[in-house]
């Protein structure tokens, strides 16, 4: 009997170090999901942030072919379409001073606008019914078949000008969903004009100082400069070309800010304490909006948006998030406010599913291991 018993407690012993080799940490894991990112590659930095606390900061790989320094929790990435959630924020900021309206014709901020101006909204603009012609399509009819580096880049004034140029929008507005760079672009110009200041300039003052993301930036060539700088890469072959300006990566307002892990740390936890805005000036943001024509869809997808925010459920948790792509990286941040978990991916590198990365990443702490492909 004593021998049995020895025997059983001996197994015991042994089956937590069975199970961990079996299932390892989510940590290990995560790992394993950028283990193909090569010492001198261009990668990926990895964060989780849970109930408040960071339990993962990773970097893999290097920010630039030419310095080879190592990514880490530092380093400073080109966000891409993740700057909406800022440049939203910036117009609900107004809104909350009073100076902005949300249901404000955008001929109220720019008389000079064309007539179709009248019936664009703010609100159209943050929720992407405002059916404004895509600005990059009207460029690609400009320019032709001219290589990009020997195309003038744009900047978000140049794209209202684009803008004025047209007399109508792809459909009336509030009847669709469409996303929209160029409504995000017309916003900063908003927040200019209103504002009195340089969009960029807004944002350090309103809400980058306040919430002491000391790096975090909108890049504007010749009049700032990006610390601990992420060039994006794209592969060519066995290894990577720079691939990091293009004729539209000038533009601030739909994609121009540069931010690292520890400052979106700081941001989550802001959004989490509705430091800037309090929950119920949140609530638009996080209001999936419903076109008069029908559902939101994309590709043939529902979707679900707010003010800079895709708010549809990830497998029963309540969700709000965004990707980003632009040339030469790869973006995506995941935040389940019920669940107290927020999953970064933020990629130097165009062969990155960032999504799905994160997606995969927040499996492991949701319990939702072992779902179909997402």
């Amino acid at each position: 009997m004593k021998r049995l018993t020895a025997f059983i407690v001996c197994t015991l012993m042994l089956l937590p170090a069975a199970f961990s080799a079996a299932n390892p940490e989510p940590k290990t894991r995560i790992d394993t999901l950028f283990a193909s990112v090569k010492p001198s590659d261009p990668g990926a930095a990895v964060m989780v942030i849970q109930n408040g606390r960071l339990v993962v900061q990773r970097g893999y790989g290097v920010a630039d072919l030419h310095t080879l320094h190592k990514i880490d929790e530092h380093t400073n990435f080109r966000l891409a379409s993740l700057t909406k959630q800022f440049t939203a924020t910036a117009i609900m900021l107004l809104v909350h001073d009073g100076k902005l309206r949300y249901d404000e014709p955008l001929t109220e901020v720019f008389p000079e606008f064309p007539a179709y101006g009248k019936g664009v909204t703010i609100r159209n603009l943050l929720n992407h019914t405002s059916g404004l012609i895509d600005y990059e399509d009207m460029m690609a009819q400009q320019y032709g078949n001219t290589p990009d580096e020997q195309i003038p880049q744009i900047h978000d004034n140049g794209v209202l000008k684009l803008m004025e140029q047209v007399k109508t929008t792809k459909f009336p507005p509030g009847s669709q969903w469409a996303y929209s760079n160029s409504g995000y672009c017309v916003l900063a110009m908003v927040v200019e004009k209103v504002s009195g200041k340089p969009f960029g300039e807004f944002l350090q003052e309103r809400i980058f100082e306040p919430l002491k993301m000391e790096h975090t930036l909108a890049y504007e060539k010749g009049t700032n400069d990006v610390p601990n700088r992420a060039y994006g890469h794209t592969p060519e072959g066995s290894s990577f070309r720079e691939t990091d300006q293009s004729s539209t990566s000038a533009t601030l307002g739909d994609g121009g800010v540069y931010t690292s892990l520890v400052d979106l740390a700081r941001w989550d936890d802001a959004l989490g304490k509705h430091t800037l805005l309090n929950e119920q000036e949140m609530t638009p943001a996080l209001t999936a909006v419903q076109p008069s024509a029908g559902p939101a869809r994309e590709n043939g997808h529902a979707v679900s948006y707010g003010f800079g925010w895709f708010v549809d459920p990830y497998h029963g948790h309540q969700r709000m998030w965004h990707y980003g792509e632009t040339r030469g990286f790869r973006t995506s941040i995941q935040r389940f406010p019920a669940d107290g978990l927020t999953v970064v991916v933020l990629c130097n590198r165009v062969d990155f599913d960032a999504p799905e990365l994160a997606l995969k990443i927040a499996d492991l702490y949701l319990g939702d291991e072992g779902r179909e492909a997402h």
